[in-house]
């Protein structure tokens, strides 16, 4: 079973950047699609970013691209979510999870998650 841990989060000003990381434990890391999603307060949970397990294909959300990258690198167990040009909106708990589905985009698709990580953009 693999296990997340997200890091990375905190407060940047609007325009900024951030790198958010998501540590897996677990022998099937390799073989997952691994997607990160947000959640601002009082909103649902929503789809960013998905890496399929070799990292061959990406998928993101239109309110990101261009502006977000996500990538891995499976030797470290690690996903990560480079953010940048960042606007007040991208405030949110970040999470990241793990699939076995193609670019899954759906949180019913994801069967294990990290805790989250807070991201705050001031403006």
């Amino acid at each position: 079973q693999v296990q997340l841990v997200e890091s990375g989060g905190g407060l940047v000003q609007t325009g900024g950047s951030l790198r958010l990381s998501c540590a897996a434990s677990g022998r099937t890391f390799s073989s997952k699609s691994m997607g990160w999603f947000r959640q601002a307060p009082g909103k649902e949970r929503e789809f960013v970013a998905v890496i399929t397990w070799n990292g061959g294909s990406t998928y993101y959300e239109d309110f990101v691209k261009g502006r977000f990258t996500i990538s891995r690198d499976n030797a470290k167990n690690t996903v990560y979510l480079q953010m940048s040009s960042m606007k007040p909106e991208d405030t949110a708990v970040y999470y990241c999870a793990a699939s076995i589905a193609y670019l899954a985009t759906r949180p019913l698709q994801y069967t294990v998650w990290g805790q989250g990580t807070q991201v705050t953009v001031s403006s």
